[in-house]
């Protein structure tokens, strides 16, 4: 590949922090609401950096609602959720990247199906199902199917990542007499690291930040998690945007500091997961 000039890396420098501004205004504008007093809020020019910084707007959003339950809510589903994908989906993975079984490819061909169908699709079923099983306003319905598969789409590029492992690791295993859960404990896990991480950050994502799950099954508000909570918030406090704002950031906070910390092995992932087979 061509190396790129100065003038051109120079313009491409400039294009990404363009690019990178653009992106992260929002996330400054949610923060520098959320500082302001109510008297700040609807000043005509705008201040983008505010003099008197009001952080007794995070204490009285906080006082507002059990969002302390609601975040011990939120942070036992996606613990769970993670843990269930990452060992149901590699599981699975392995079985259709590394273990030759009648059928496997057709079997996979049939699941892949899954993509296509939307969670509204199911929505119903699912619930109908839980609830003969009384088990909606509780935790199960939203945990309990990562630990059944992980879904479609983390089985595929799990497998996808997988079948790039050369396969003399496991005959070598073989030969030392290695079975396929020594295999896949002490090779394959090992080296699929970094796609074990992409999955872990885009379940965490996904979970904590899911709205439409827990308002199918979660009733009650002591089992809310924040996503409701800060429904119920913004009910009630609609017009007061700096609390609203507040409250978003206390619930924003933790995704980008999980992704910031994983950003780089999410990209390395990303950029080693091929698709091949």
């Amino acid at each position: 590949m061509k190396q790129l000039s100065w003038p051109g890396r120079a313009v491409l420098y400039i294009l990404l922090v363009c690019g990178s501004l653009f992106c992260l205004f929002p996330i400054f504008w949610m923060i520098r609401t959320s500082l302001i007093d109510m008297g700040s809020l609807y000043q005509i020019p705008p201040v983008l950096i505010p003099k008197l910084l009001s952080w007794d707007n995070f204490r009285m959003a906080l006082d507002a609602y059990p969002f302390g339950r609601f975040f011990v809510n939120s942070a036992v589903i996606t613990s769970l959720a993670v843990l269930g994908v990452l060992l149901s989906s590699s599981l699975c993975a392995y079985s259709f990247s590394r273990i030759d079984w009648k059928g496997r490819d057709q079997v996979f061909a049939v699941i892949l199906t899954g993509l296509m169908i939307p969670f509204f699709v199911v929505m119903i079923p699912q619930y109908v199902f839980w609830n003969a099983l009384h088990l909606t306003d509780t935790f199960v319905p939203l945990v309990a199917p990562a630990w059944f598969g992980g879904g479609v789409f983390n089985i595929f590029l799990l497998r996808q990542f997988f079948l790039g492992i050369p396969r003399e690791l496991d005959e070598a295993a073989r030969v030392d007499g290695a079975g396929h859960f020594r295999i896949y404990a002490r090779i394959i896990i090992p080296l699929g690291k970094q796609a074990m991480i992409v999955i872990g950050l885009l379940t965490f994502l996904a979970n904590w930040n899911d709205y439409l799950g827990p308002l199918a099954f979660i009733t009650s508000e002591k089992n809310y998690t924040l996503m409701q909570g800060l429904t119920l918030f913004q009910g009630s406090y609609s017009a007061q945007w700096n609390l609203m704002m507040a409250a978003t950031t206390v619930i924003v906070v933790p995704s980008l500091v999980v992704f910031l910390l994983a950003q780089r092995h999410f990209i390395e992932g990303i950029a080693m997961t091929g698709i091949k087979g």
